[in-house]
Order: C-alpha cells, then sequence, then structure tokens
C-alpha cells in the first residue's frame, strides 16, 4: 500500500449551529478509514510565508492556500481518490487534491 497527501483547499467555516454535526462528519469519516488513515492531519491557518529559492520571503501563499491535509493508505491513486469523494470537506464546498508520497530514507 502507498501513502497519499490529501491536501484541502477552499471550503467555508461551519456557523456555530453547524459544528457539531461537522464533526461528528469528520469522525465517521476517519472511522470508516480505519487502518488505512495515517495522519488525521489538522486544519491549517491561513497566515504563511513563501520562501524563494533566492532566500526572500514573501508573506502569503502562491495560488490557492491549503486549509488542511490527512494522511491515508491506499492500494493506488484510484483508491485513494475513492475514499477522498466520502470526505466531509467537500460538503463545505472545498476541494481535495490527492497526492502519492514515497519513502526517500
Amino acid at each position: 500500500m502507498a501513502s497519499f497527501l490529501l491536501l484541502f483547499t477552499d471550503g467555508k467555516e461551519p456557523t456555530e449551529e453547524e459544528s457539531a454535526g461537522v464533526l461528528q462528519d469528520w469522525t465517521t469519516w476517519f472511522s470508516g478509514l480505519g487502518e488505512n488513515l495515517v495522519d488525521a492531519g489538522n486544519p491549517i491557518t491561513p497566515v504563511s510565508k513563501n520562501i524563494s529559492s533566492d532566500g526572500s520571503v514573501k508573506d502569503g501563499p502562491v495560488g490557492v492556500a491549503a486549509t488542511g491535509y490527512s494522511i491515508i493508505k491506499a492500494d493506488g491513486l484510484a483508491a485513494a481518490v475513492e475514499a477522498a469523494q466520502s470526505c466531509p470537506h467537500l460538503k463545505s464546498g472545498g476541494e481535495i487534491t490527492v497526492y502519492e508520497t514515497f519513502s526517500v530514507m
């Protein structure tokens, strides 16, 4: 099995009234992944710094800002995409990009 980074972008913050349901949706999704959940991840703040190859530092993301991540195991990219398709982040209007990771050390 390979590991896959699910990078979350966009989506709206839940209201106070929606928060309990959203948390339950995430708990249910994580439980459904079972042993294939490597790292549940966390939300990412919009505050960031970009470091260029010349060492210069600038405020803010380049392009679309990431809002969170999770890492899962799957038998291949298609299986990882299928698992991501049931992620609650999509209910908030967000998007998920699936990247296969690989070990180098």
